[in-house]
């Protein structure tokens, strides 16, 4: 009998270098940070916090959203794995409002594209994750 899952409780990426990807996802998203070790954080806090593996969790809605430091590669949709993460948020405008974000960071992206069932906007992250927005047409 299959177990039916009800969401998608988190994602976690696997990055290069924390620190330039925590920027990104910091200017481009502004989550919450939910769980990340301080700076300040004795052995029995890092002992506690030892599953971030030095990274940061976001809360993203219901869900979480984690970036780990250790790629030693490069992300690739065709091996394996992941194609890419998709965000969902309320418009159209919201789209054209992230594209006009990711231009002032000099951020490239594919504009914003009709897919019938709704509006994408594709780009990319430090180490080259596919990254999509997606709202639904009202």
């Amino acid at each position: 009998m299959p177990v039916p899952p009800r969401a998608i409780a988190h994602v976690r990426l696997t990055v290069t270098d924390i620190g330039r990807s925590r920027a990104f996802y910091d200017d481009v998203f502004g989550l919450p940070v939910v769980y990340e070790v301080p700076d300040d954080a004795d052995e029995t806090t890092r002992a506690q916090l030892a599953f971030l593996y030095d990274g940061v969790i976001y809360a993203l809605g219901d869900s979480l959203l984690g970036l780990r430091p250790v790629a030693s590669d490069s992300f690739d949709e065709d091996r394996v794995g992941l194609d890419h993460v998709s965000f969902s948020v309320g418009s159209r405008a919201d789209l054209d409002d992230a594209a006009a974000v990711l231009e002032h960071r000099g951020t490239p992206h594919g504009g914003v594209k009709d897919i019938g069932a709704g509006y994408i906007l594709e780009f990319r992250d430090p180490d080259n994750i596919a990254l999509e927005l997606f709202a639904p047409k009202a």
